[in-house]
């Protein structure tokens, strides 16, 4: 042992949960030091690859667009969790999501106009400008002239608990250990989607196949500490947020870059040839969400998102180009399936194809007529070279998997009441609000509420 030190609170995670509570902790008088599993140039956790986040608002302010008020925003949460959520927890969330685009203006987060195209987003979602490594800067600064201490590459952490209570922990830095007691403690180190080992147990050997969006340290490691202290578990493992990401992306760290937006406007194939669900069942926002967990049902994991021409400049486009061709034939061949399978899939798709009113930014009368899964929006003919090809792979962003907490963000113990001096923000928590499915900018939400209440009640109990 090299070092014992004491704080008031001990926030685990420098992502923006974690720096939200460290910060109001800190405005409420509390010593406050962030445990962070990364080094300095890579801090953040998922935060790093974010670009918005989804408040509730009542008037077009910059920087957003138009109102959006309480029943429509808590109308889409249930309609994308099929109302598996905790009713209290998502409304208190939803009201206290009105005052995070001024929080985070006023801790020197600095936002720009909204994005337009098929991600539908100018009127309920607010985009940090500089995206979400701009954001983590800004708010360590902020922390940092507060007097927050922050310790990077703590690894091994380990939690001393006694009965439902935070006493101290360890943990390894440059292979000394050391130690640190705390009156509270704020738990917002992320869920476990960096650990394929323990995704396995949920998807089986499918899980090999995924590929991490976010950073590689979230393990899980803090999460299942309190979940084998009989904390109250929230959630499935099984279920997370699960994109489809261009399959050439990284294992690790493939951010934003990697996601394919072009899904709507064109068709979505298994390595067959086939399609297997509706490309246009909604707005792509409260639909792109469900596609990692389609691809990872296929064989193989692997999926191939084909557009035409017509598609070009209509989504923002990925780090990666696609692969292309004059014809159809080729483009079997660049992604390996077989081709008379595929233009049977397309020209069936073409000639059951409803001609309408294009128009990607609404839910158009543009559709199919007649097939086993037909497109319900946006539905065009495949026919205008040079033909399009995203190889998809399920790109993994966070897992629901978490601790039960409540309004006072203080995590529940099986039986009898909540922590008094144990509290959780962000993805660690978010599987009360998020039983399955999403919506575009509400993890980012719930960690700005749930950061805010855990810091606040944190500082509180310490003091």
């Amino acid at each position: 042992m090299t070092s014992i030190a004491h704080f008031d609170v001990i926030v685990l995670g420098g992502g923006q949960a974690g720096l939200t509570a460290a910060i109001t902790a800190a405005e409420n008088g509390a010593t406050v030091c962030i445990l962070e599993i990364a080094p300095r140039a890579l801090r953040g956790g998922n935060t790093r690859h974010t670009r918005n986040l989804r408040p509730m608002h009542e008037s077009g302010a910059f920087p957003m667009e138009g109102a959006y008020g309480f029943d429509e925003y808590l109308d889409d949460l249930l309609r994308v969790t099929g109302g598996d959520t905790d009713h209290a927890l998502a409304a208190l969330t939803i009201r206290e999501s009105e005052h995070s685009i001024a929080w985070l203006q006023d801790h020197g987060v600095a936002f720009q106009p909204p994005l337009s195209g098929t991600l539908h987003l100018g009127r309920t979602n607010a985009f940090f400008l500089g995206g979400g490594k701009a954001l983590v800067n800004s708010l360590y600064r902020f922390a940092a002239n507060l007097g927050v201490h922050t310790i990077y590459e703590a690894t091994d952490i380990a939690l001393n608990i006694s009965g439902d209570r935070f006493i101290d922990l360890t943990y390894q830095q440059v292979n000394n250990t050391h130690r640190i007691s705390g009156h509270s403690l704020v738990a917002a180190a992320g869920g476990f989607e960096a650990n394929l080992d323990w995704l396995e147990e949920a998807w089986g050997p499918a899980a090999r196949n995924f590929l991490v969006r976010g950073t590689p340290y979230n393990k899980g490691n803090i999460l299942r500490q309190l979940l084998d202290a009989e904390f109250k578990q929230v959630g499935d493992p099984g279920q997370c947020h699960a994109v489809a990401i261009d399959a050439r992306a990284p294992a690790y760290d493939g951010g934003i870059v990697s996601r394919v937006d072009s899904v709507p406007l064109g068709i979505v194939v298994n390595n067959e040839g086939k399609r297997f669900f509706d490309e246009g069942e909604d707005f792509w926002p409260k639909r792109y969400a469900i596609w990692g967990r389609l691809i990872a049902a296929q064989a193989d994991q692997i999926g191939y998102a084909i557009t035409d021409a017509k598609a070009d400049g209509l989504f923002i486009p990925t780090v990666l180009p696609p692969l292309k061709s004059t014809t159809i034939d080729d483009l079997a061949r660049q992604i390996d399936i077989p081709a008379d399978s595929l233009l049977k899939t397309i020209d069936e798709f073409n000639a059951a194809t409803v001609s309408g009113s294009f128009d990607h930014q609404a839910l158009d009368g543009c559709r199919t007529e007649g097939l086993p899964i037909n497109k319900s929006h946006w539905a065009r003919q495949i026919d205008t070279p040079p033909y399009s090809a995203y190889p998809l792979r399920p790109g993994i962003t966070f897992t629901y998997l978490g601790v039960a907490v409540d309004d006072r963000a203080r995590v529940q113990v099986e039986r009898g009441n909540p922590s008094e001096n144990i509290f959780a923000a962000g993805e660690m928590m978010a599987g009360n609000i998020l039983g399955h499915g999403y919506l575009a900018g509400i993890g980012m939400t719930i960690g700005s509420v749930f950061g805010r209440i855990a810091g606040r009640e944190a500082a509180r109990h310490a003091s």
